[in-house]
């Protein structure tokens, strides 16, 4: 089952304008990102999907494979989902979707998310651990699984709620990234939107509540966030130049 490796890149950001071009540890964001799934292993072939030309020639000139997309798509799923749909792009069975501002993601995430579609999932994931002292961050989300490891709910809210404070509830953050079976896929992008969507602006709540199952992989060891806020890259600079500097002679 080949995989496609797409990284939708949207230049646009309300709370980080131009946010993948934005300098991290001396390089733009999503070089890094890049960089960290072709690393990985996981893909046969890699791709970064983007509404702008700026994007695409940063990325070729990192000699990366780059693709224009539109520009009105409303989510990355999206993005994803009409480069997969191009006949360049057809003989890929599995698609997996890394979200452009995750220069820090493990390696386990993009594996586990895979092999959850290997395995049989329609939608496969990930998340790690996460500190019960970070639980009521909103730019954190949580998941809860269910007894066969698929997504019962995402939430940015701290799921679950420990109402009697026994300080033994387990926190398990989501990892921005998706695999999908080119059905699936097509389903996700053809499905109407639902209100928990819009509520906690969280894509993958769309085709959870329709019934479609979500697989999710949970690995050791915290999960890195993505890059939301200033704070985030400032976080994510630190921990690349620390990284930098471990493997500097």
């Amino acid at each position: 089952m080949p995989v496609l490796g797409v990284v939708p890149a949207r230049l646009g950001s309300s709370r980080l304008p131009r946010k993948p071009l934005l300098s991290l540890a001396g390089e733009p964001l999503i070089l890094w990102v890049v960089r960290r799934v072709a690393e990985a292993g996981v893909c046969d072939r890699l791709v970064v999907a983007t509404d702008a030309r700026e994007i695409v020639a940063v990325v070729e000139r990192a000699r990366f494979e780059a693709v224009l997309t539109c520009a009105d798509h409303q989510s990355g799923t999206e993005r994803v989902a009409e480069v997969v749909g191009s006949k360049s792009f057809s003989s890929y069975d599995v698609v997996l979707n890394v979200q452009g501002d995750e220069p820090l993601v493990a390696p386990a995430a993009l594996h586990g998310a895979v092999a959850r579609v290997r395995s049989g999932d329609p939608i496969g994931t990930a998340a790690g651990d996460l500190d019960r002292a970070l639980a009521g961050d909103p730019n954190r989300v949580k998941v809860v699984t269910d007894a066969r490891g698929r997504a019962v709910y995402f939430s940015r809210a701290p799921i679950p709620f420990d109402r009697d404070g026994a300080r033994d509830v387990i926190y398990h953050q989501h990892v921005g990234v998706y695999a999908y079976t080119r059905e699936a896929l097509d389903r996700w992008i053809r499905l109407a939107p639902v209100p928990e969507e819009r509520w906690e602006q969280l894509e993958q709540l769309r085709p959870l509540l329709h019934g479609i199952p979500i697989g999710v992989t949970l690995f050791p060891g915290p999960a890195a966030p993505g890059v939301d806020t200033a704070d985030d890259l400032r976080y994510a600079e630190a921990q690349l130049r620390r990284q930098l500097r471990e493997v500097s002679p």
